[in-house]
């Protein structure tokens, strides 16, 4: 006996269950059991020869298609009409991400899509920070509006940095510390943006200290230095004001090299042609600062600014005053000089009292009767006011010091050196376009050789364009014959062979059946009667050579007429089959 037993379920029918009573072995032993019937069995290998010709259809459609890339994500449902609409005019397909709504197009059609969509002025808009708020859900709790709140803010900041021409996306991560009253000193924010870069595209110094400030001052209490940009390569853009002043001087030297070498380019290009000649231009700039202050005072331009005095005279009565009122004698005061002028010499104060003596009619030191002196007191200030002269010089920053040209020139067109007139000739040109100066040193060189050929080299054949293509369909091609040669022909050979067993028993059970129709007419002509009437089937399904003579035998006798008629009727289908 089996160990499976018939018990009965809550439904009323029967159910098959284990020794043990497992459903488990219940289920594969009727599993077992279905797989086991003739019918089945017969169209197990048709039906996993369809099974495997299906999995190669779905390897195929999915290896010969390319990978998606998503175009769009997050879009309005007015905006993926349009952007659908266009993509159909445009016949570039696309699909739906079900599992965010995100439109993906393949990744050779990407970039022709957004030139299709720019072009339209598509997307119209895209997620911002008020829509983030607006699907705030009520009864949000603190910590829940703080990060929503948050990320509306980096939502907005990134739509903001990415109108930068060379911005292509940008996304910004904030790190604000919620205020607290049981905290003395706050962390204070930081901000960290990673920018995605236009192919071939670079930003200035100047664009990126314009996103640090731009996030800087969207954020209170944010200082510029808190701020790292960072682009799609790992590249660190801000330095934080570290090293800015060389960064500024070598890209004023780039400036200013770039400027001179474009001067040489456009005068040249004209003249020998594209490709003809190049020229490197090196430039010294002095980007030293200095700052002199000078001040003088000038000898001559000494002025009296201020004078004060009081004198008094007491002379003798009835005499007459003569002399200069408050002189001690009959001679004037010596002229008054300038601070830091040498005193006058005994020379000159001669001179001045004789001067002082012709003047008022006394006669000279030499033995001419002397005026009675007169008692004067003076008292004077003076101030004098000397001229002074303040001149400063600052010397110009990025000034060039020293420039050095030098430009090759291809042979000519006979494949000759140019000759000495023409080098000089066009040296004067390459002299007069850059500002040639010999007193700070310039040096311009001109030199003629014969450039190497560049071939074009072609590219390697695994870079073409179809490459990706025919092996994208030639994996299709290959998991397709492995699932059919690896499965499906086992399959098929077990169904054929199946088949042909079961056209063999088919046929073995046909001869039995024969055989034992035979055995049983035999027994029954053994035991027939002579008189019994024979028929035409009983004659064609005797085997035996002796029973079937004795059966025609009876049979002419018992009707020859008929019998006639088939002896006839079987000669004609042998003169048929001879003709």
């Amino acid at each position: 006996m089996s160990d499976a037993n018939i018990a009965t379920t809550g439904s009323g029918l029967p159910a098959l269950t284990g020794a043990g009573g497992s459903p488990i072995d219940a289920a594969r032993l009727k599993l077992t059991g279905f797989f086991k019937q003739p019918a089945v069995q017969k169209s197990l290998p048709m039906a996993g020869l369809l099974g495997v010709t299906a999995l190669s259809g779905l390897a195929w459609l999915a290896l010969r298609e390319p990978p998606q890339r998503d175009l769009f994500r997050g879009l309005p449902e007015g905006d993926k009409a349009a952007v659908a609409e266009v993509l159909d005019k445009s016949n570039i397909p696309y699909s739906f991400d079900q599992s965010n709504g995100s439109i993906t197009v393949s990744e050779d059609a990407y970039f022709d899509a957004k030139m299709k969509l720019a072009a339209e002025g598509l997307p119209k808009s895209a997620p911002d920070g008020a829509s983030m708020i607006d699907s705030m859900p009520m009864g949000a709790s603190r910590a829940v509006e703080g990060e929503k709140l948050r990320s509306a803010r980096e939502v907005d900041l990134a739509r903001t940095i990415e109108q930068i021409g060379s911005v292509q996306k940008a996304r910004v991560h904030l790190a604000v510390e919620p205020p607290s009253i049981f905290l003395r000193e706050q962390m204070k924010p930081t901000a960290s943006v990673m920018l995605q870069l236009t192919g071939g595209r670079s930003l200035s110094q100047e664009q990126v200290d314009a996103i640090v400030h731009l996030v800087a001052s969207s954020v209170p209490n944010m200082t510029p230095e808190s701020v790292s940009v960072v682009d799609q390569s790992g590249r660190l853009l801000s330095n934080d004001g570290q090293d800015s002043g060389q960064d500024k001087q070598i890209e004023v030297q780039n400036k200013i090299e770039e400027r001179y070498r474009q001067s040489v380019m456009a005068l040249l290009t004209p003249i020998l042609g594209a490709g003809k000649f190049s020229a490197e231009v090196h430039a010294e700039v002095n980007f030293s600062e200095r700052q002199a202050t000078r001040e003088t005072y000038p000898q001559d331009e000494a002025r009296l600014r201020a004078e004060q005095g009081t004198w008094n005279s007491d002379a003798a009565t009835g005499s007459t005053a003569g002399g200069i009122p408050g002189a001690i004698a009959a001679a004037p005061p010596p002229t008054p000089t300038a601070p830091g002028t040498p005193p006058p010499t005994a020379a000159q104060l001669a001179a001045q009292q004789g001067t002082a003596a012709g003047a008022t009619g006394a006669p000279g030191p030499q033995g001419a009767p002397q005026m009675p002196p007169y008692k004067t007191n003076e008292t004077f200030n003076r101030q004098f006011e000397l001229g002074r002269e303040i001149s400063v010089t600052r010397d110009a920053v990025g000034t060039v010091k020293r420039l050095s040209i030098a430009v090759a020139l291809d042979n000519g067109t006979d494949g000759k050196p140019r000759n000495a007139q023409e080098v000089a000739a066009l040296e004067a040109l390459v002299k007069g376009a850059v500002g040639f100066d010999q007193a700070r040193g310039d040096v311009v060189a001109l030199s003629s050789r014969k450039f190497a050929s560049v071939e074009d080299t072609p590219a390697a054949w695994y870079e073409a364009s179809w490459v990706p293509l025919a092996v994208r369909n030639v994996s299709a091609l290959l998991v397709t014959l492995v699932l059919l040669l690896g499965i499906g022909r086992p399959l098929l050979k077990r169904w054929a062979a199946s088949k042909a067993e079961a056209a063999a028993a088919e046929a073995a059970r046909q001869e039995q059946i024969r055989q034992e129709i035979s055995t049983a007419i035999q027994e029954t002509a053994e035991v027939r009667d002579p008189e019994a009437p024979v028929t035409l089937e009983q004659i064609s399904s005797t085997h035996d050579y002796q029973d079937r003579a004795a059966l025609i035998r009876d049979f002419v006798k018992q009707d020859p007429d008929r019998a006639a008629l088939v002896v006839r009727d079987l000669l004609r289908e042998g003169k048929k089959d001879d003709g």
